[in-house]
């Protein structure tokens, strides 16, 4: 899966108060459009979610399945499938922050494996669509705090 979804955004904020918006996915719901759901099943030593079941409705792409995260402190987080969905049979992501000296820039890259065959443009807009809307509702959460 060598094609990704790539976009950056800048938050008014330190790499500190990003991450914790990013590792809070239980809330992910409230300012995520197409998560209708993050359960928590295992946390870290430090806290943070290791695994972690999605409910997911981006229109043409609707499943459930479970991600497992890897955390690089308050500069990265990657995540990819852990147990498949109906759909989703791949879902590898990363975020990726770094100082700017005005805020954090946030890149968000993501790559989606489906199940079944799908039109790659389609594919791509879907993607195109998690990624954008995750990015702007992720600014909106941490600079409305």
């Amino acid at each position: 899966m060598a094609d990704r979804t790539s976009s950056s955004i800048t938050v008014d904020a330190d790499r500190a108060r990003v991450m914790a918006v990013i590792a809070d996915l239980p809330s992910y719901p409230e300012w995520a459009g197409q998560v209708k759901s993050a359960e928590v099943l295992s946390s870290g030593p430090d806290g943070r979610p290791e695994t972690v079941r999605f409910v997911l409705d981006a229109g043409v792409i609707s499943d459930t399945y479970t991600l497992a995260y890897t955390w690089n402190g308050d500069e990265s987080v990657t995540w990819q499938v852990s147990e498949p969905g109906k759909m989703v049979s791949e879902l590898d992501g990363r975020y990726l922050l770094a100082d700017t000296g005005k805020g954090v820039e946030v890149t968000y890259e993501l790559a989606v494996g489906l199940a079944v065959p799908m039109i790659g443009m389609i594919k791509r807009k879907a993607e195109k669509v998690i990624v954008d809307t995750a990015l702007k509702g992720l600014k909106k959460r941490v600079e409305g705090r």
